[in-house]
């Protein structure tokens, strides 16, 4: 498939979703963004949205040309978390069909995380729930100092469950106890201490202005190394430094330097010229 993606600011009728709960656009060449269409729900989560943004995400997994994702939600709020109606349908479900529901929240945020373009969540108004965990399953956060998180659950009876692999990667496992068991809410320079996000902008236009120089900066990069080092480090985390991983990493930096893409980004540094994934490359 030819990259679709070359207009700043409209939608990309190759990856159009067949849901309106999700838009999906495009903001430069090589860059998407994943818009969540509830406005009017704060973008809260239900099963339509949920499937919606499985359907992009695996949609952008297969596309090429994709370098970057970013993910925000409409209206001035990232997410709610869980929409009412949906939990109230909840209480009623068996065991057994509240397990099919929850899955299919675990697949979409394990969709995301499985991006090979970078992903960056743009974090508006409120992250909470599952909301803040789609934060914690991208790359990159950047959220505006008026951001608010919670991971409330527990106040409902209920645990963070489907978000607790990215959210405990993401602060650790002490400050997720913390967040998890108390449910407290929190502005967004905690939730940069803790590395729940990246970094704090003023407002949403400084936000616009993040996201722009994300897009530039990630061109620079070469597209294959930046899904093998995104998968370097899902390999190497918390794994003992013996010689079998010295080995396999070894394997794979011996890889890179003789791939496609290392040699022709190698032979440009070396040549004083852009490589050939690089925007403005001979």
């Amino acid at each position: 498939m030819s990259n679709p993606i070359a207009d700043p600011l409209v939608e990309v009728p190759d990856f159009s979703p067949t849901s309106e709960l999700v838009r999906i656009v495009a903001t430069r060449a090589g860059a998407v963004t994943v818009i969540m269409h509830r406005p009017e729900r704060k973008n809260a989560f239900n099963a339509d949205l949920i499937s919606a943004l499985s359907e992009a995400f695996e949609t952008l997994r297969g596309a090429e040309g994709v370098r970057v994702v970013f993910l925000r939600g409409e209206g001035g709020t990232f997410s709610a978390g869980a929409d009412l109606d949906w939990m109230r349908a909840a209480v009623d479900r068996s065991e057994s069909d509240n397990r099919e529901d929850a899955f299919a929240m675990a697949h979409m945020l394990k969709q995301l995380w499985d991006l090979p373009a970078l992903t960056v969540a743009l974090v508006e108004g409120g992250a909470f729930g599952g909301g803040a965990g789609m934060a914690a399953a991208c790359d990159l956060a950047i959220a505006t100092a008026e951001a608010k998180f919670s991971f409330s659950e527990v106040k409902l009876g209920l645990i963070p469950a489907t978000v607790s692999p990215y959210v405990v990667a993401a602060v650790g496992p002490r400050a997720a106890r913390g967040l998890f068991a108390t449910g407290q809410l929190f502005d967004a320079d905690h939730a940069l201490r803790i590395g729940l996000i990246s970094e704090v902008v003023a407002d949403a236009q400084a936000l616009a202005a993040a996201q722009a120089r994300i897009s530039a900066e990630i061109l620079a990069c070469a597209p294959g190394a930046v899904a093998d080092a995104k998968r370097l480090v899902s390999d190497v985390y918390a794994r003992e430094i013996d010689h079998g991983l010295m080995e396999e990493t070894a394997k794979r930096i011996a890889q890179a330097r003789v791939s496609g893409e290392g040699q022709e980004g190698v032979r440009a540094f070396l040549e004083r010229r852009k490589p050939d994934w690089a925007p403005g490359a001979d």
